[in-house]
Order: C-alpha cells, then sequence, then structure tokens
C-alpha cells in the first residue's frame, strides 16, 4: 500500500507534471529583495492551486494568520514572510518563504519538494525486513499470470476469480513477528480461474516459477465478475421478449431499463433452473433521469440470464405493476440546502500518533499488519499487546468472514435475494474509494490498495483504507470529596474500509482501545432495494396486502423487509494459540448463610468441550469467553478475552435467520442461525458460507467444519461471530438510508493485572521548546 492517490510507479511523474502544469501557467519571479534560491531569483507558483494539485488541503487561519496545509499524514503550518515553517510541529528554515503578490499567496517552485520530502512525518517509516503478509504487489500480480502462462494452463478467454496472497505457515509468520527469524516457506500466489462454467484453482510459487496444484473444482460455480454486469446488460437489451414486456409497461426503449444482476440461489429445482448452468437473474429499474434508478423498479418481471450464451433463456412476467414515476433524488439536487455549517476543524499540528512501515501499524501498545482481499475486504493479522514490555498475542487474523442479505417477500422478483455479498460477488473487488472530510475525518491517512482484476492486470483502489485516531469519551474519571479530580480521555484508532454492493453500501471499522479492547463495527447505508406496489398510501385499498412483507415508505413504493446478517472469523490467540472456550452465566442462587436476604448473585462456569457444543445463540445476559488456562494473571484467573456478538446496534437484532426450518437454504448455509462458533483451527477453513457459495446445494462452511465435533479445548481455535440486523423500513430511510450501525465486541477478561491504562496519568515528559506560534 501507498499513501499517494496514483499508483507508486506515478508519484515522480505525477509530482513533476504539478510543478510544470504550475509553471507554465503562473511562473512569477519574485519581487525585488527577496532572497534568492541556488543563487537566482526564486521561481514562484500559487500557494493554493499547486498544493491543491499535489492532492493537499489549503485552509487560512485568519485569527493566526497561517496557512494550514495537509497532505494524508504531514500538517504544515505557513506563516507569510516567515522563513520558518512547521512541518508536523517541527520547525523547517525555507530558503523561500510564503510571499503575498497581488492579493495572492505565492510558494517557491522547490516548496512541495522542501516540504514533503524533509523527513519531518514520521508516521510513514521504512520496512526493513517486508513482513510475509505483505500483499501482492502490482509486479507479482505479473509475474503469476506469465508464470501461468508459460505453464500452458492459462488460456485465451479464462478469467480470474482470485489472485491472491497464500499466507505462510502460522507458525513461522509469528516467529517472524516476535522474533525476527526469517520465514522458510515459499512467497505463493493463490489464484482461482474461470473457463466457461469450469472453476480451476491452484498456486504460483514465486521462487520457483511454478505452478503448483493445479486441478478442477467439481461442482462449483465462480463468482460474480465485474464484465458479467456488461454480459446482463446486453443481454436484456437484445432480447425481443424482455422489450416486448417491456413495452407492456409503457418503455419503448430497452436501454432505460437498468439491470441489476443477481445470484439466483438454489431451490433442489423448484425454479425449473439446471444446476449446472451459470445464470443470474435479472430485475430491473427505469433510469427517468432523477439519477436514482432504484426509486422506479419495474416490478414482476425477471428475466433469466445464461452468461455463457450471453442470452435471456427464460421470462418470468407476472403480470404489470405500474412504474413509480416521481423523481427521487437522493443527492440533494431537488432540495434547497440547509444553510452551510461552521467548519469542525480536527487537527493534528504535531503529526500522527502511530507509524507504518509497509502494511505494519503501530499505535500505543498496538501492533498489527493489515492488507486488502478481493474477497473479504480489510483483513487484520499478527494482533499484540504491548504489556509493559511484552508483546503479547492477541489475535492472528481476523477478517469479515461473509455475510447474507436475506429477503422475505416470495413473489417473483424476490424469493432467490439471498445474497452472500462476500462470497458470491467479492466485497473487496467492490472497495468504495473513501472521501476525506465526509467517509472519515479530516484528519485521515487515506491508503491505496493493489488487487487483480478479472483479467489478471494489477488495479490500483485509490483511497481503499483509512486510518485515523479520535477523541471517545472519558477513559475513566473519579472525584473524590476534597481532593483534585482523576480523570484522562480515551483515544481510540479506527481502521475503516467501505465495499459498495449494488445498492447498499458497507462500512466496516476495526477500533483499537488503548485498554485492550477492539470493536468491530459494521454500518448499512445506501439505498434500499424497493418494491412497486399499487398502493399510494396505507387508507387506499390495496395497502394491507401490499404491505404484507414490508413498509410503504413513499407513494406506490414498499420497503422490504430483509436482514443483514453478517459473520467475523477471528482467529484468536489469547497469549499463545492453546485457548478454551468458557461459559459463565450469572444466576440467581439461594442464601444458605443466615441474614434477612433470601437470594444472591453468583455465577456459573462451565469448560465448552466441543466445535457442536460451542455453535449456540447468544444471550446478551451471560459472558463467553476464550480462555488461556495456561496463564494466570496475578490474581490466579486464566488470561480471557470477552466475545460478544451484539454490543448495542440501532435496528432490531437479528437472533437468526428469518426462515421457516424446511427452507432449502439451510441445506446451504448454517452461519447466520447461531451468533457464536468456535472450530479448530484449520488454515484452509476460512470462509463461514464456504469458498465456492454461489449455486452452492450443501453446507461447505461452518456446518461442514463442525461436522466432526472436534475437540477444542486447550487447542488452537478460531472463533466465528454472527451478528447483524433485521431491517424492518422507515419513511427516515427514504430515498437514502442513514448508516446504520452493528457492534461486535472483543474485550480483555482478566487479561491484564490492572486497568491496563493507568499510565495514562502519569507526568507527560517535558517537551523541547519550540517557536511560538506564528
Amino acid at each position: 500500500m501507498t499513501t499517494t492517490n496514483k499508483p507508486p510507479r506515478q508519484a515522480s511523474t505525477f509530482r513533476r507534471s504539478v510543478l510544470a502544469l504550475a509553471l507554465s501557467s503562473a511562473a512569477l519571479l519574485a519581487p525585488a529583495g527577496q532572497a534568492l534560491a541556488h543563487g537566482a531569483p526564486a521561481k514562484m507558483v500559487p500557494l493554493e492551486q499547486t498544493l491543491k494539485d499535489f492532492g493537499a488541503t489549503v485552509r487560512w487561519d485568519n485569527y493566526a494568520g497561517v496557512y494550514d496545509i495537509q497532505r494524508n499524514s504531514t500538517m504544515v503550518r505557513a506563516k507569510p514572510g516567515s522563513h520558518t515553517i512547521l512541518v508536523n510541529g517541527t520547525p523547517l528554515e525555507l530558503s523561500v518563504p510564503v510571499t503575498i503578490k497581488n492579493g495572492q499567496a505565492m510558494v517557491s517552485e522547490e516548496f512541495i519538494n522542501d516540504v514533503f520530502q524533509s523527513g519531518l512525518d514520521k508516521t510513514f517509516i521504512i520496512e526493513e525486513t517486508p513482513s510475509p503478509l505483505n500483499p501482492l504487489t502490482a509486479d507479482e500480480i505479473n509475474t503469476a499470470v506469465e508464470v501461468l502462462k508459460a505453464s500452458g494452463h492459462l488460456k485465451p478467454g479464462m478469467r480470474f476469480t482470485e489472485i491472491t496472497l497464500k499466507t505462510p505457515p502460522k507458525d513461522q509468520v509469528w516467529d517472524f513477528v516476535l522474533e525476527g527469524k526469517p520465514v522458510s516457506y515459499n512467497r505463493h500466489a493463490a489464484f482461482t480461474i474461470l473457463d466457461g462454467k469450469t472453476l480451476y484453482e491452484g498456486t504460483v510459487d514465486y521462487v520457483l516459477k511454478e505452478v503448483h496444484g493445479w486441478k478442477e473444482v467439481e461442482g462449483a460455480h465462480g463468482m460474480v465478475l465485474l464484465d458479467d454486469f456488461a454480459t446482463v446488460q446486453k443481454a436484456i437489451e437484445n432480447s425481443p421478449e424482455y422489450a416486448a414486456a417491456l413495452a407492456k409497461r409503457g418503455i419503448n426503449d430497452v436501454s432505460k431499463a437498468i439491470a441489476t444482476p443477481l445470484t439466483v440461489g438454489y431451490f433442489d429445482g423448484k425454479d425449473q433452473l439446471k444446476q449446472e448452468d451459470r445464470l443470474l437473474k435479472v430485475v430491473s429499474y427505469l433510469d427517468v433521469g432523477d439519477g436514482n434508478y432504484w426509486a422506479h423498479p419495474i416490478e414482476n418481471l425477471v428475466a433469466v440470464v445464461d452468461l455463457e450464451k450471453k442470452a435471456v433463456i427464460k421470462l418470468e412476467d407476472e403480470g404489470v405493476i405500474p412504474i413509480p414515476m416521481t423523481a427521487r433524488s437522493y443527492d440533494g439536487r431537488d432540495r434547497t440546502n440547509r444553510p452551510p455549517v461552521k467548519p469542525l476543524e480536527i487537527l493534528e499540528p504535531e503529526g500522527k500518533n502511530y507509524s507504518i512501515a509497509g502494511n505494519t501499524l503501530r499505535w500505543q501498545n498496538w501492533e498489527f499488519h493489515f492488507r486488502l482481499d478481493s474477497r473479504v475486504g480489510l483483513m487484520l493479522s499478527t494482533v499484540t499487546y504491548n504489556d509493559k514490555g511484552t508483546k503479547r498475542k492477541v489475535m492472528y487474523e481476523g477478517s469479515l468472514g461473509g455475510m447474507i442479505v436475506p429477503y422475505g417477500d416470495p413473489d417473483v422478483g424476490w424469493y432467490f435475494k439471498a445474497y452472500l455479498d462476500s462470497g458470491e460477488y467479492g466485497m473487496g473487488t467492490l472497495t468504495s474509494p473513501i472521501e476525506r472530510g465526509k467517509d472519515v475525518p479530516q484528519n485521515a491517512v487515506l491508503l491505496d490498495a493493489t488487487l487483480a482484476d478479472y483479467t489478471g492486470e494489477p488495479t490500483v483502489v485509490p483511497n481503499a483504507i483509512a486510518v485515523f485516531e479520535r477523541y471517545a469519551g472519558p477513559e475513566y474519571k473519579h472525584q473524590e470529596m476534597g481532593q483534585p479530580n482523576v480523570s484522562t480521555e480515551r483515544r481510540e484508532l479506527v481502521v475503516r474500509w467501505i465495499s459498495t454492493v449494488g445498492n447498499y453500501d458497507y462500512i466496516f471499522d476495526w477500533v483499537f482501545s488503548q485498554n485492550g479492547t477492539i470493536g468491530i463495527n459494521a454500518g448499512a447505508t445506501g439505498i434500499e432495494a424497493v418494491k412497486g406496489v399499487q398502493a399510494r398510501t396505507m387508507q387506499d385499498p390495496t395497502a394491507k396486502e401490499d404491505t404484507r412483507y414490508g413498509t410503504l415508505i413513499d407513494h406506490n413504493i414498499v420497503g422490504t423487509t430483509h436482514q443483514h446478517i453478517y459473520n467475523f472469523r477471528l482467529d484468536m490467540d489469547v497469549d499463545g494459540e492453546n485457548n478454551t472456550l468458557t461459559e459463565i452465566d450469572p444466576v440467581v442462587a439461594p442464601n444458605t448463610r443466615g441474614g434477612p436476604r433470601t437470594s444472591t448473585m453468583q455465577t456459573e462456569t462451565r469448560t465448552v468441550t466441543s466445535e457442536q457444543q460451542a455453535a449456540q445463540k447468544f444471550d446478551p445476559g451471560t459472558i463467553r469467553l476464550l480462555s488461556n488456562t495456561n496463564k494466570l494473571n496475578r490474581m490466579g484467573n486464566p488470561v480471557s478475552y470477552q466475545l460478544i456478538p451484539y454490543a448495542g446496534g440501532t435496528h432490531p437484532v437479528a437472533k437468526g435467520a428469518n426462515f421457516g426450518a424446511d427452507e432449502w437454504i439451510y441445506n446451504r448455509l448454517h452461519f447466520m442461525d447461531k451468533q457464536l462458533w468456535v472450530t479448530k483451527y484449520k488454515p484452509e477453513e476460512f470462509f463461514p458460507e464456504g469458498k465456492y457459495p454461489n449455486r452452492s446445494d450443501k453446507d461447505t462452511g461452518l456446518g461442514q467444519f463442525t461436522a466432526d465435533d472436534e475437540n477444542i479445548v486447550n487447542t488452537d481455535n478460531v472463533v466465528w461471530l454472527t451478528t447483524g440486523t433485521t431491517h424492518v423500513a422507515r419513511a427516515e430511510e427514504w430515498p437514502i438510508m442513514p448508516t446504520e450501525w452493528v457492534n461486535v465486541l472483543l474485550k480483555p477478561w482478566n487479561f491484564f493485572d490492572e486497568t491496563p491504562t493507568l499510565d495514562l496519568l502519569a507526568p507527560a515528559p517535558a517537551k523541547e521548546d519550540k517557536p511560538h506560534r506564528h
């Protein structure tokens, strides 16, 4: 990853071109008496435009009389006329100061190089030894494709569903992180290739330049690829039957029907679709020019597209429902803006409290590796906490494992909708670039990522991951009568990633607290998938039947009831790999010790011995711990982390999937119906819905992982936490939905000997004298 908004190899060219552009359009000689650069009058360029072209934000602080300039992790404060500026709080001498000429701020053409290559920004540091978990570079992706071509396996027309890092053995990675030992395992890329309907997988050895393990995956359908979207749109536009169906609805321009390619699921033949065919269903929306085709569903019309034939093979038309035609833009184009708000500035004038070396981030006592995966998105690895000088293991690997968005309407355009967004579409591939000041606060650092596209080409995903620190309330406070107040602020570090899957946008935050707590927050926003109906209001005669499966949120529009269910794969290593699931239940027990009380509060503690016993519905009134019984804190309690699938949220909690027990989906998936799973660690068991869930007819995920019911006492275990919401629509979510959150929490439980943030009260070291504020 890199912090530039351009690919790494283009960064220097970009910088030169920006300066050349500025010089050619507005180069001016310095006024008489100004300092000279390199023995000649300095060439000057406009400050604001030059810095903005460079990717920086520029703000004039009228009170202080200085320019605040920020580019990612670098914060600059420059006072016109002064030879001294501050770069992340450290003074830097300029040969040519910022100058005001004819009311415009000018800087030397050397300003960008002098400031941003000064070395005063300590956020990004050189990675001395590359981590074995670093994602594939663009060159490595190209090499993998070249090796596959040279091997004769890769033929024209084949497409990639994945080219990603195959991680080394877990023990070798931990030895590298904790002891600096080199990894003996050759670096590999794992790939999955789609040849028509046939799927192949294997690995490429970068040292030997060889393909290993090439094999066909029988009975599996590949993921939906980005070029399938274009295939679907072209197929409906070329279908006379589809054009005739649109004409019945008053639509004579087929290109105005916007196709949404949807996976078809599996219904044991009850939908009359052949299991061996590579198919997508198409539900369309009408483009009326308001920028929001989602508000104009073409209801009761479904086309089935064969991706091999590139044609519509079946049309399901259940009758005409009038298309809602009222403009419903969601970008404010038809609204009168509120009065502008005054700026809310979040600045870090002395630089960041964290550092990033390659893909390894260090903040406070935390250290972890991060990367972007094309399927599950943001992945965190080798998470450790430095406890008084000892780097303690917390988690080897954590990410979204998978998710499902099932709908509850049985009608023709809805019954099959139970999207596995990660496993069927690839949420990392659908990463949405993050915008500073809107998607994240102004102080965020934005990081690009590189992924392979379906052709095998490396593609830079701009602003794919954001990192920022925030104030999160008081860490603790106590006011003893007559004594000084004791309190300190809580800081949190947030690592954010956003994926847009069709109509919904999903925001995922990993939140690290100084006290050892890790939060995982999942936010859903975007636009609801809506259904066209006859009713305009709830007083209309069809309203009761029209809203049987949802809520009337606009005239002729129902928001259909559905769920967002997330599963997080957490390879916890609590102070080591050998862990045990511990259950603690608060209970009311009789008082047997006399006195006026008849009852007491006690707890019952149990050890969970097997995988199937561990799989359970979560009761928020209980305590579930992953414990290391081999390590005790100073009171003799096993060090543990509490597992909390529901740590608060804004929609109703999804206690499980809202399906009847006889629904076929339960043959395919089980992860959504229990909130806590613990399995014995196996590196190939990675996805709760299985590796190839598209059109799957059986559970190859957690249902299969737990079938052998292995022992999980004092073993290397993986925790799978399922959380989510039941989304009952409301008017306030239309035409665009304010972000709704669910929260997962991993909380130290006797992991430490005392409050781990007592050192926040220690007196701060004396700072060196710095120049007064300009």
